[in-house]
């Protein structure tokens, strides 16, 4: 059997089959793994994660994946990441504490900054993507996408990269803007679900999947 072109890390914390059916619809080679060899072998990897930024990382520890992650992103191979596994690639994570994540873009992660009753925190549900001045999304995982497209979000902390040419859109909520797409490099973070996103979600997977083989 030859090598899945694409694995999602399986480290105790995601909504793997979703994905993996999401991925299933371009008729791509998909792997569910915690295996380091099989990661190592895939042409993309993708980090998906629901819950806390803690438990995230531990899971990561616990399989030994995490200077695994860190050589396979140092390769140039194209990392994903989905919600949690966005967060994770940061540098800090500031949920009950503040943990180290994997350090692939400096930043952090942090609580909506919000009080009081007119915003609920977690937001859930939809909400747009805004392109920043000046910052082009052609040949990223935006680049099949108008400006103002809606992805779905369920989350209570937001992607703070420490440098701005790192976001490639932001979203508003409440009087809040806040990065909902980071990128640098082959990496890739989006703080909402791209599987839960309908045919705007499945344009982000696809074009993840063309810059594989571009």
């Amino acid at each position: 059997m030859s090598s899945p072109s694409i694995a999602i890390v399986d480290y105790g914390v995601g909504n793997l089959h979703s994905l993996k059916r999401a991925f299933k619809n371009f008729d791509i080679e998909c792997v569910i793994s915690e295996e380091a060899n099989e990661l190592q072998k895939a042409q993309a990897l993708v980090l998906p994660g629901v819950g806390a930024f803690e438990a995230g990382m531990r899971g990561l520890e616990m399989r030994g994946l995490v200077e695994v992650i860190k050589g396979i992103a140092a390769r140039g191979t194209p990392l994903f990441g989905i919600c949690l596994g966005a967060q994770l690639f940061l540098t800090k994570g500031h949920e009950f504490g503040i943990f180290k994540g994997l350090d692939l873009i400096p930043g952090r992660v942090v609580r909506f900054p919000f009080s009081g009753d007119r915003e609920k925190v977690p937001q859930v549900g939809w909400n747009h993507l805004i392109q920043l001045p000046g910052v082009s999304w052609q040949d990223t995982i935006l680049s099949t996408l108008t400006p103002e497209s809606q992805v779905y979000f369920v989350h209570s902390y937001i992607l703070e990269p420490t440098e701005s040419s790192h976001i490639l859109a932001e979203s508003i909520y409440g009087d809040h803007t806040f990065a909902s797409v980071i990128r640098d490099g082959n990496i890739y973070g989006c703080q909402f679900h791209p599987e839960k996103s309908g045919s705007v979600g499945l344009k982000i997977i696809k074009n993840f999947i063309d810059l594989i083989h571009s």
